[in-house]
């Protein structure tokens, strides 16, 4: 059974981290500018003067987080905001959008246009110090994920419904041609945020189909997880062992009409799953 995790309503949630040493959910409204978390039965907001879109934890206190021009560590106890290199900052057409840390301690942050300008993002990994751009051209960035033996990575254009799969070096970076791992464009579904659980298995949100989809790493449809919003966003794996699904939405694109028929769009929902999650790794800055 589907449940809303406390009373936060995203105009576009996105990148739902769940904080392993803390055992808290962060997750972001981007249009908002704003990080928020559940912790003893209570939302929790942290306000920032641009737009925000993804996380990976670095401490126990501390986050890294991409922001519409940069990447930063944030300390959450005290809120002090420590800058660690421009992302696009030159760019007033881009921000950020998917992200996630990877099996090797580096953090792969996407760009999209602003108004979702086609071809004007790009996939960057940040790793060591580094921030190397690694898949240019992409309209709308999502579906950054990993595989469990760290040796394949996933991510998708949610504009052409493409998500493909890259082969990753000893140390994490691409390594040879990234190849497609489903045409997602003959069913109608937009790709959006996904996460791959213990098994290899990927977990895909899908913008306008109000699901989560489950594949195995040969491309195949297994499973569907419904929620009453049309525009899921991305799916989280936390919970004590690793077996709850969060999902972030948005009300961002729906009518009046839409909104009054799915009254739960922009909520952050969660369930109990018989599937275990990765833990999410560590950035190592």
């Amino acid at each position: 059974m589907t449940h809303i995790l406390g009373d936060s309503v995203s105009d576009l949630g996105e990148g739902p981290l769940w904080h392993p040493q803390r055992q808290e959910l962060f997750w972001f409204d981007i249009l908002n500018s704003r990080l928020s978390n559940h912790k003893d039965g209570e939302d929790h907001h942290w306000q920032f003067d641009e737009m925000v879109s993804a996380a990976g934890w670095v401490d126990y206190d501390r986050l890294l987080i991409a922001s519409e021009r940069r990447l930063f560590l944030f300390h959450l106890e005290t809120g002090e905001v420590t800058d660690l290199c421009p992302l696009e900052a030159d760019n007033p057409v881009t921000r950020s959008n998917d992200g996630r840390a990877d099996p090797f301690g580096g953090f792969w942050i996407g760009t999209m246009g602003k108004k979702a300008e086609p071809k004007a993002g790009s996939i960057y990994r940040y790793f060591k110090g580094e921030l190397r751009k690694i898949v240019p051209d992409i309209s709308i960035t999502n579906a950054i994920c990993f595989a469990p033996d760290g040796r394949t990575a996933y991510y998708a254009d949610t504009d052409t419904s493409l998500m493909m799969r890259q082969s990753l070096g000893g140390d994490g970076w691409p390594e040879g041609a990234p190849r497609l791992f489903r045409d997602f464009s003959k069913d109608g579904i937009n790709p959006d945020g996904a996460v791959v659980d213990a098994d290899g298995n990927i977990w895909n949100a899908q913008w306008g189909a109000g699901r989560v989809a489950c594949y195995s790493p040969e491309g195949e449809h297994l499973s569907t997880v419904d929620f009453p919003a049309p525009h899921t966003t991305c799916p989280a794996f936390g919970g004590e062992k690793l077996q709850t699904l969060f999902c972030t939405s948005a009300t961002q694109g729906l009518s009046k009409r839409d909104l009054e028929r799915h009254r739960d769009s922009g909520r952050t929902f969660h369930l109990e799953m018989s599937i275990k999650g990765q833990p999410e790794h560590q950035v190592r800055l």
